[in-house]
C-alpha cells in the first residue's frame, strides 16, 4: 500500500483543530498542495493565508508562538527553509519560540516540476542551525504521528514531507517519539540507514541482500535531530559497515549527520547514497530516483561494498 505523507499531515492537523484550541495554521498561497486547507475547512478562524511572502509567514508565525500559540506554518521545502534562513534562525531557532515548520514537495520526487522546486538542501540548512529539531518520516502513518508528536513538543521543529504516494512501513497509530530510531529489521552484516521514502527502499534492498546471503539490519532514523546515537551505535558495533539513504544531498543530510557522530566512536566503511552535490531536473519521479542512484539496486551494490571493505580493506 502507497500513501501521500502529506494527505496524513492534512489529517492530523484536522485532529488538532478539533482537540487543541491552541493551534494556529499558516499557509503561503500553496494550502491545497500542502494540504492545510484540511485545517482550514474545520478552523477559519485560526487559519491564516498570508500570500506568497513566506518570510513574513514566520514573523507572523513567531509573534503567535510568543502570545502562547501552537504554530504550524507550511509551504514547499526549498521555500520553508531557503527563503526564510534569516527570520526562521533570528525569530524562532535564537528565542526557541514554538513554531513547526512542515514542509512538503521535498527531495527529486517532486519530479516534473524541475531543480527550483526540488528541495535536496534543506535538511542541511535546518539541523545546522541551534535548537531545532529535524524530522524526516518514512511514510505516512508517521507523518500522521509525527505532526502530533510535534504539536506536543515545545520549542522550534522541522519535518520534511514529500509530494507522492510512499509505500507504507509503519504501524498506523503508534506514538511518534522524537528523536528515537526504530530497528525495522534485525540482521548481523551490515546496517541500512535510511529516512523518509528511503527506509522502504533499504527494507527492499534487505530482501535482495538476504537472497544473497547477506543478512541486513535496517534502521528508520525518522528524527536526524537530535540523532539517536545510541540505536546507531549498537547496531554498527555488531555489523561493523554502514549504508546511509536519504532522498536529499549527501553534504550535511542523514548521511553527514551518521558518519560525524561514528567518526568518533567507531572507525567502520560507510558508504551514502543521496544525491551528489547536485539540483535536480523535470522528469518522471521514478526516473529520477533511478538517474540520481537513489535505487534498490544502488544501495545493494552499495551494501556489497561496505562489507567488501569491512572484511578486506580498501580494493588496491
Amino acid at each position: 500500500m502507497k500513501l501521500a505523507q502529506r494527505n496524513y499531515y492534512g489529517k492530523a492537523l484536522t485532529e488538532l483543530a478539533k482537540t487543541r484550541r491552541d493551534v494556529v495554521v499558516l499557509d503561503a498561497d500553496i494550502a491545497k498542495s500542502t494540504k492545510t486547507s484540511e485545517f482550514q475547512k474545520i478552523a477559519p478562524d485560526r487559519f491564516i493565508e498570508v500570500g506568497i511572502a513566506e518570510q513574513n509567514m514566520i514573523g507572523v508565525a513567531s509573534g503567535l508562538a510568543i502570545s502562547g500559540k501552537t504554530v504550524f506554518v507550511s509551504t514547499f521545502a526549498v521555500f520553508a527553509t531557503g527563503r526564510c534562513w534569516e527570520q526562521i534562525r533570528l525569530a524562532v531557532a535564537y528565542p526557541k519560540n514554538n513554531v513547526k515548520i512542515v514542509s512538503t514537495h521535498a527531495g527529486i520526487s517532486v519530479g516534473e516540476d524541475g531543480a527550483s522546486h526540488q528541495g535536496l538542501e534543506d535538511i542541511s540548512i535546518m539541523r545546522s542551525i541551534p535548537n531545532m529539531v529535524v524530522i524526516s518520516p518514512a511514510d505516512a502513518y508517521e507523518a500522521y504521528s509525527a505532526t502530533l508528536a510535534l504539536a506536543e513538543y515545545k520549542g522550534p521543529c522541522y519535518m520534511r514531507l514529500g509530494r507522492g504516494v510512499f509505500p507504507i512501513v509503519t504501524e498506523e497509530g503508534v506514538k511518534f517519539n522524537i528523536g528515537k530510531a526504530k530497528v525495522l529489521r534485525e540482521g548481523k552484516d551490515i546496517t541500512l540507514i535510511g529516512t523518509g521514502q528511503l527506509v522502504s527502499t533499504c527494507l527492499d534492498a534487505a530482501d535482495v541482500l538476504k537472497a544473497r546471503g547477506i543478512n541486513a539490519e535496517v534502521i528508520n532514523v525518522s528524527t536526524i535531530k537530535p540523532l539517536d546515537t545510541k540505536c546507531i551505535k549498537d547496531s554498527v558495533s555488531k555489523t561493523r559497515c554502514v549504508v546511509t539513504a536519504e532522498e536529499h544531498s549527501i553534504i550535511g543530510g542523514l548521511g553527514s549527520a551518521v558518519a560525524e557522530f561514528l567518526l568518533g566512536e567507531l572507525f567502520v566503511p560507510l558508504i551514502r547514497i543521496g544525491t551528489n552535490d547536485t539540483f535536480g531536473e523535470s522528469g518522471r519521479a521514478e526516473d529520477l530516483m533511478k538517474k540520481y542512484g537513489l535505487t534498490i539496486e544502488n544501495i545493494v551494490k552499495a551494501a556489497e561494498i561496505s562489507i567488501f571493505k569491512k572484511n578486506y580493506g580498501e580494493a588496491k
